[in-house]
């Protein structure tokens, strides 16, 4: 679990995130949404370590990050896992390579033991055979499964996914969004996702966030979203006139289950 108390990170005279307050639970999809410029990006950079926060706390498992002393961040380092946009592989290591780095850089196994924790991991993301590939010689859906073996293969407690989906086609997107709900719930993984795509957040947001100019203007559940009273989130969720047509359906359905259950309890 990750604890984030009144956070706040300003550059100069631009407040870029004002005192947001949440809690990201383990075993769940925590995904922060919102606009560019919304600083949702700043937020898990913050939350990570890449940027120091002006004021607030953030809390792993009940531990202060923000007052940690430098050893005590790297060995909390040893239990982050890492989704990069890109994919962000080392071009001239294969597959293998690339997943083994985390574990050449923080353990003292040995090249045996290393080889089957690459081959347990890409086994569980479905790449069993890819070990000698390049990065040049696969697809972006493979590329993104790469990386996100290589982000688990040391048992992390915490996984962060910065546009898991980004350059992917929809059906590719479905495939990694349910590779990573799954070795979220496997694991029991407090995973954070940073994303804009929609079909994210209606299939495995179980924890949302919406973020507006540096504030949280929403916060609640796939389940929820649907049905939120907030015009600056369903503008940005409800852009189109199709989505817009789909919630007008959805609260329909809702209003008639109500319906239904109160004729049936009388």
């Amino acid at each position: 679990m990750i604890e984030i108390k009144d956070l706040r990170k300003s550059f100069g005279d631009k407040v870029v995130i004002d005192d947001v307050s949440a809690v990201m639970e383990a075993g769940k999809a925590n995904l922060i949404i919102g606009a560019s410029g919304s600083g949702k990006t700043v937020f898990m950079k913050c939350l990570v370590g890449l940027f120091e926060p002006d004021g607030g706390e953030i809390l792993y498992s009940g531990k202060s990050f923000t007052t940690m002393e430098e050893e005590e961040r790297k060995e909390l380092r040893q239990q982050i896992g890492m989704l990069f946009q890109g994919a962000a592989l080392f071009d001239s290591q294969t597959v293998e390579q690339n997943v083994m780095f985390p574990l050449d850089m923080f353990t003292r196994l040995t090249y045996t033991e290393k080889l089957k924790k690459v081959n347990e991991v890409l086994d569980r993301v479905n790449l069993k055979d890819a070990n000698k590939k390049f990065p040049a010689e696969i697809s972006g859906g493979m590329k993104k499964r790469v990386g996100i073996a290589r982000a688990i293969v040391l048992n992390p407690k915490y996984l962060f996914c910065d546009e898991p989906n980004s350059g992917l086609d929809p059906q590719t997107s479905l495939v990694i969004d349910k590779l990573i709900y799954e070795v979220t719930k496997e694991f029991n993984m407090t995973t954070v996702i940073n994303t804009h795509d929609m079909n994210s957040v209606m299939e495995i947001g179980d924890h949302i966030i919406y973020m507006y100019k540096g504030e949280k203007e929403w916060e609640g559940s796939n389940k929820q979203i649907i049905y939120s009273n907030s015009k600056k989130l369903n503008d940005f969720i409800f852009a189109s006139e199709f989505l817009q047509d789909v919630k007008a359906m959805r609260m329909v359905e809702a209003e008639g289950k109500v319906s239904n259950a109160k004729n049936d309890s009388q």
